[in-house]
């Protein structure tokens, strides 16, 4: 049994160059483009928020600024991914503009969801297009990306970005439909697996072991962008992204591969904060806000009452009440700095505090697990 695709309520789809562009022709397959955003609005009127992970603007890039064909310098592919993310953008706030829809382009390199700080700016971002009924087009940053600080691969980028923004699924559309006992090109024999419980290493070993010439790209990582997206609470999905509406062919059962996490992604989250990251320093809070914050509510500047310790914006820090007990810990809006001068001050004052605008809260409650909860 697998989950049916209406219960999911924030969904990333991650479309690769080889859907989205015609190589030989180099243009857009505007066929296709205008199908899945057919399937986007149809999630969309559901009530779901949906994400688009696209590749296709080196592709789109390089046929404007007539490169031949071939691999291209370093130099070469940064200029067309700067030619071509203009023309990215536009094909898909033109197609889904026609449905009712805004985009908003998102560009982020593999320090923006590695790095915490800039973790925690990239996540508020998509936050607040989601609460704008925006559809976040995200790609990565290849203009300013080397070999040394980028992906390389849209299957892991769309995992990080389905556990950043807290996405419950993710849909991986890819040029074959899911995930086969032994790649079905060399072996007539091998079957789809429609539902892989748990990443072991017999599924890796399907998708090509690490000593394996599968090990470069294709299925290998998509079955890790599987073991990042499940721990951080995401189901995952391998579909067929060659077909019309392959959205809407997976909502009517079309054969994929269902990759199962027994968590969510605010669950996984909070372990993550609790367990795996190491405390820079300390809140301490007065009674009034550990009541609030078993009630469910943020941590406000208002209730801190005191600053212990030197931490960053995005560090872990402990939460304590007036007596010095953990009652929980998480991710901090604001430096030790910013957050000893708000301390005891309501959030409409943090720009005159300050000098500027800031984050209403100190710590959001997504960013925070609290001890027995």
């Amino acid at each position: 049994m697998v989950p049916a695709l209406a219960t999911f309520r924030r969904i990333v789809i991650k479309v690769g160059s080889s859907l989205l562009v015609d190589r030989a022709a180099g243009e857009a397959k505007r066929a296709w483009l205008e199908a899945l955003c057919d399937d986007v609005a149809a999630l969309h009127r559901d009530g779901a928020d949906v994400m688009v992970v696209s590749s296709g603007a080196i592709a789109l890039g390089r046929t404007v600024l007539r490169y031949p064909a071939g691999t291209l310098k370093l130099e070469d592919s940064q200029a067309a991914a700067a030619v071509g993310q203009i023309a990215l953008s536009r094909l898909w706030a033109e197609a889904l503009g026609a449905r009712g829809m805004t985009a908003g382009q998102v560009l982020v390199t593999l320090g923006d969801t590695e790095e915490r700080r800039r973790y925690l700016n990239a996540r508020a971002t998509l936050g607040r297009l989601l609460a704008q009924r925006a559809v976040p087009i995200i790609n990565e940053n290849d203009t300013v990306a080397t070999s040394e600080i980028r992906y390389g691969d849209n299957d892991r980028l769309a995992a990080r970005v389905a556990t950043m923004a807290s996405a419950d699924l993710l849909i991986l559309l890819s040029d074959i439909d899911g995930l086969y006992t032994a790649p079905p090109h060399l072996d007539p024999a091998a079957t789809l697996i429609p539902v892989v419980e748990r990443i072991d290493a017999a599924v890796e070993a399907m998708a090509g072991g690490a000593a394996s010439e599968l090990s470069r790209g294709g299925m290998r990582t998509k079955v890790e962008a599987g073991k990042i997206a499940t721990a951080g609470g995401t189901h995952m999905v391998i579909a067929d992204g060659r077909v019309p509406h392959p959205v809407a062919r997976i909502r009517d059962g079309g054969r994929c591969t269902w990759f199962l996490t027994p968590q969510t992604p605010v669950t996984a989250r909070k372990i993550w904060i609790a367990g795996s990251l190491e405390p820079r320093g300390t809140l301490v809070v007065d009674a009034g806000a550990v009541k609030a914050l078993r009630g469910g509510a943020s941590l406000l500047p208002a209730g801190v009452v005191r600053v212990d310790g030197l931490f960053s914006r995005g560090d872990c820090v402990r939460i304590a009440d007036p007596d010095g007990l953990e009652v929980g810990r998480g991710l901090v809006a604001y430096d030790s700095t910013h957050a000893a001068q708000l301390g005891g001050h309501n959030s409409r004052e943090i720009e005159a505090v300050l000098g500027q605008p800031g984050r209403a809260e100190m710590i959001h409650r997504d960013d925070m697990a609290l001890r027995g909860l």
